[in-house]
């Protein structure tokens, strides 16, 4: 019974990340499975680089992004301006105040990492851009900048969607190949899906409400965190995973989301409000203030942290279960990718390694640099596209930005119908 053992063995968990790695999750990266193609080579001011080589522009929500890739997987080179600074001093993201930065910073970062790759616009195959999902105001600026260049530069357009970059990123530093089960989580977004290719998603299930990366800046947020000193400089979600790793888990006890909903949805909401209530009942016995520090903080965040990391686990596992049955995914040695900015939490990474060696899968997860917003992302699901003669635009008339978007096609409906007696399985497990 695996998720028995997963609970259990969460105590010594937490102690295991001040000394361990990713637990394994992320292997030697080795060129992308499909790159033994076409090997033709270009030489430009003393480099060489592979015929396709693409720009991709990210601009979905906070960070200013900019990345110049080939088709073998060599990032060339990128550039980025993040806002969180800004962000953390409001309490959290202005849609408008992200617009004027974006605006004030997007050419620098584009042409410093053209710059930086040594490649000129006349040596660029086509440039990417995000154009969905996203905030709509910083969405805007990314795309009109970006059709402004390829105007100017007579190049290809590939319109990007944000999630697809996020799932495909993996098949840029591993030897990933179609199917594989993912799992993307962020500030913004908590989906399971199977890619079956490029471009070829099936959606398992999202969250119904907020997501897991909001939910945790709020509690931040509420618990005051920037006022902490280990904490001042960090996301929300980070400070809750550094001040886990001190507390006590087991001193608070949150109710796991949607325990009885046999699908694949989330739910981060409830939880935020059981927090919020817990957090004012010790506010109360403590005789503080709204914005002062409390005692408790470190066992807050762990028990957090872990009830998070339960829910998550529990839907991935229904989700293993479901792509078997179908027959989906492999019956063997199937492949969980894990990405979005959350996915580089190490506790819910180390959750997922013992998910993935009790169910026969192997678990990869980009590098944590490539897990957050990047344009390395996007310039990689450029090349993917343009290698696959997929959504590659020579004309952009009518093209739209889209603040929110489905990623594939919603089989979750087909979930809900999985039969009782893997419904029971799962349940009895916990």
């Amino acid at each position: 019974m695996f998720l028995t053992q997963f609970l259990c063995r969460y105590a010594c968990l937490q102690k295991s990340f001040a000394v361990s790695g990713f637990g394994g999750a992320i292997s030697k990266p080795p060129e992308p499975c499909w790159i033994d193609c076409l090997r033709r080579v270009s030489v430009c001011h003393g480099k060489c680089f592979s015929t396709k080589i693409v720009l991709g522009i990210e601009t979905s929500c906070d960070d200013t992004a900019a990345a110049v890739v080939d088709e073998a997987g060599n990032i060339l080179g990128e550039a980025m301006h993040s806002q969180s600074a800004v962000h953390l001093k409001t309490g959290g993201i202005i849609p408008s105040v992200a617009q004027q930065l974006h605006q004030e910073n997007i050419a620098r970062v584009v042409q410093e990492a053209l710059a930086v790759s040594r490649v000129s616009t006349d040596g660029l195959s086509a440039i990417a851009t995000t154009v969905k999902p996203g905030l709509a105001l910083s969405l805007g600026v990314g795309l009109a900048y970006s059709l402004e260049l390829v105007e100017k530069c007579k190049k290809p357009f590939i319109p990007i969607h944000h999630m697809e970059a996020h799932a495909l990123t993996v098949r840029l530093t591993n030897r990933v190949d179609f199917p594989f089960l993912v799992l993307l989580l962020s500030g913004g977004h908590c989906i399971l899906a199977v890619a079956q290719g490029v471009s070829d998603f099936l959606l398992l299930g999202q969250t119904l409400d907020i997501a897991p990366g909001d939910m945790l800046d709020k509690v931040a947020r509420r618990l005051s965190l920037r006022k902490h000193p280990e904490c001042s400089s960090l996301s929300g979600g980070k400070a809750i995973e550094r001040l886990a790793q001190q507390g006590n888990r087991r001193r608070y006890e949150f109710k796991v989301p949607m325990e009885q909903h046999h699908n694949c949805n989330f739910s981060f909401a409830g939880l935020q409000s059981q927090v919020t209530r817990a957090i004012a009942e010790k506010e109360k016995e403590e005789g503080r203030q709204e914005g002062q520090l409390l005692s408790c903080i470190p066992d807050l965040a762990a028990a957090v942290q872990h009830t998070v990391t339960a829910h998550i686990v529990a839907r991935t596992h229904r989700a293993i279960h479901f792509c078997r049955r179908k027959g989906i995914l492999p019956q063997r040695k199937a492949t969980l990718v894990a990405s979005g900015g959350v996915a580089s939490n190490q506790y819910i990474r180390k959750a997922l390694q013992v998910l993935t060696d009790a169910t026969d899968f192997a678990l990869v997860c980009p590098p944590p640099r490539l897990c957050t917003d990047n344009g390395v992302m996007i310039a990689w699901n450029g090349i993917e596209r343009l290698c696959a003669g997929l959504g590659v635009l020579y004309s952009t008339e009518g093209i739209r930005y889209e603040p929110k978007a489905l990623l594939g096609t919603d089989i979750s409906e087909e979930v809900q119908k999985l039969p009782s007696k893997c419904q029971h399985q799962i349940r009895c497990e916990k």
